[in-house]
């Protein structure tokens, strides 16, 4: 299997895996959306609300703000000698306390919430969380946990995560005229006429939309794709960095696939 880089930042990643199967890149990715642990808000104790939403609506909406999640500092509560009743190995708390008593409204944002422990905080500041009026106020104190994104979405650490087929342009010289229709059919502009020949620029953002060969002569210009090859992007919504996430996606599918060696090993003994 051979991988190449296409584009990584902080929280976005693009990769060709070439080499693969779609079994693999489809759990690769299952993975990644539903049993990478990242931390968010569990459980809320409401203090003080006087504003117009409920507390369950609160609640809620607080733990669907993404946190930052530090590397191996925390464990899932089912996995903590507390018994999960909440301790600093398994919990982390923030505290939000704001009144207000100005003109007009004043909206609570995600960046009021105040982290016990700084490297489990939200990682935008501007998520809207309610407006309270002259008056109102809200107090509480959020706990919040390791989980998987198959237990609740708000453990889902990508934003986006998906794949297609590496996409293949082949052009028969013989057959091709030269006559650059397909260059300005396509609308991505992945092709261009150069010296009276089509050349074909960044394939893999090539959609499979078939535009290109259906203005060319039959035969000159056929689109397809590499059934081993495949274009991988994924997202994060900040709580790790996409590398990271990619890191454990495939500790966590290597894991199940030594797993199950072991225990064919064991049940399959003396097969053949």
């Amino acid at each position: 299997m051979e991988i190449s880089v296409l584009e990584l930042g902080p929280f976005k990643a693009r990769f060709i895996i070439r080499g693969a199967s779609v079994a693999l890149v489809n759990a690769l990715r299952r993975i990644m959306i539903s049993e990478v642990p990242c931390m968010a808000i569990d459980e809320v104790a409401i203090i003080e609300n006087s504003s117009v939403l409920y507390d369950e609506i609160l609640a809620h909406r607080l733990a669907m703000i993404p946190l930052t999640t530090p590397e191996d500092k925390y464990v899932p509560p089912s996995q903590c000698s507390c018994g999960g009743r909440g301790c600093s190995n398994c919990q982390a708390r923030l505290y939000l306390d704001v009144r207000w008593d100005g003109e007009g409204e004043r909206t609570v944002y995600s960046g009021d919430l105040k982290p016990e422990d700084p490297e489990v905080a939200p990682v935008y500041d501007n998520i809207p969380i309610v407006k309270l009026a002259q008056g109102q106020s809200l107090v509480l104190e959020a706990y919040a946990t390791l989980g998987v994104g198959k237990e609740h979405a708000k453990w889902q650490p990508t934003a986006a995560c998906a794949y297609k087929y590496m996409p293949v342009i082949a052009v028969d010289v013989d057959k091709c005229t030269g006559c650059g229709e397909c260059a300005g059919s396509c609308p991505r502009q992945l092709l261009e006429l150069s010296e009276g020949s089509v050349k074909v620029k960044r394939v893999e953002d090539c959609s499979l939309c078939m535009e290109c060969e259906k203005a060319c002569e039959p035969g000159a210009l056929k689109v397809g794709w590499d059934e081993s090859s495949f274009v991988f992007l994924v997202e994060t919504t900040g709580t790790m960095k996409a590398s990271t996430l990619v890191a454990k996606a495939a500790r966590v599918l290597r894991s199940k696939a030594e797993e199950f060696v072991q225990k064919l090993g064991v049940e399959g003994a003396g097969w053949s």
